[in-house]
């Protein structure tokens, strides 16, 4: 473990940024080919904080599901924005209890401004990294920040199942599964967001992913508390969502 504290960092926030981010969204696509007969819901952890390993496991093992845990190795140990990052044995655990130790950049690099080269290089020293800790080859990936440019997206493309951003939607025929869209469950009205998401996905028999940082009783501006993870995964279950890992969900859809 090192004591170097992960600063807190803003992706590019410009008029320039926003609109290479949405049209992005447009070429480079996979579409998939979902018909579920059960609506689907996968709950994910963004960067592994040690919270979300601990608190977070806890609810969704103590209701007999699992989640997806994107690590990003060059963060494992260290303190950040939303407290200490699991460690290599956290994910080794979590992957014992059942859980998918899914793939990050292993800086947590952006992959929105980074060259091809770059990003493939962060990516295959992450991926690396699980290895060593003896958690398998990941078949999931998440975007930091949730942002790619054209070189990144087209280069990681077959790389892995499934590449997820963050802007809102379901997975449902013709979404783009190399930048597939995820609901967070964060900031004060996280928990309302992802109960209007778990309703379309409801109605449309759709697969929805949600996504996390830490979950705690006083989060971070970019997790949950403990009481809004309980409910929302009881709200799934009780509405007869199937509640499976980024993997396993990928897995129903034909990937």
């Amino acid at each position: 473990m090192t004591d170097t504290k992960v600063d807190a960092y803003e992706p590019d926030r410009s008029l320039k940024g926003k609109l290479r981010r949405r049209l992005i969204r447009l070429v480079h696509r996979r579409p998939a080919r979902v018909r579920l007969e059960r609506p689907m819901v996968s709950f994910s952890f963004d960067d592994a904080p040690a919270t979300a390993c601990e608190a977070g496991a806890q609810v969704l093992e103590a209701r007999g599901v699992r989640g997806t845990y994107y690590f990003a190795g060059g963060l494992a140990g260290r303190d950040g924005p939303m407290g200490l990052y699991a460690s290599g044995a956290d994910a080794a655990r979590l992957l014992a209890a059942g859980h998918e130790i899914g793939c990050h950049t292993y800086s947590h690099l952006d992959c929105g401004q980074a060259s091809r080269q770059t990003a493939l290089a962060d990516v295959d020293h992450n991926a690396e990294v699980l290895a060593d800790w003896g958690t398998g080859g990941p078949v999931s990936f998440a975007y930091p920040y949730g942002d790619v440019a054209s070189p990144a997206k087209t280069a990681l493309a077959g790389r892995f199942k499934t590449l997820r951003a963050l802007h809102h939607g379901l997975i449902t025929n013709g979404a783009d599964l190399n930048q597939a869209p995820a609901v967070g469950i964060e900031g004060e009205d996280g928990e309302a967001v992802a109960l209007k998401w778990l309703d379309r996905a409801h109605a449309r028999n759709a697969w929805l992913i949600l996504y996390t940082h830490d979950v705690s009783r006083q989060p971070s501006a970019w997790g949950c508390t403990t009481g809004a993870l309980e409910r929302l995964v009881d709200g799934a279950i009780l509405a007869g969502f199937d509640v499976v890992t980024v993997a396993e969900g990928a897995r129903r859809i034909g990937l």
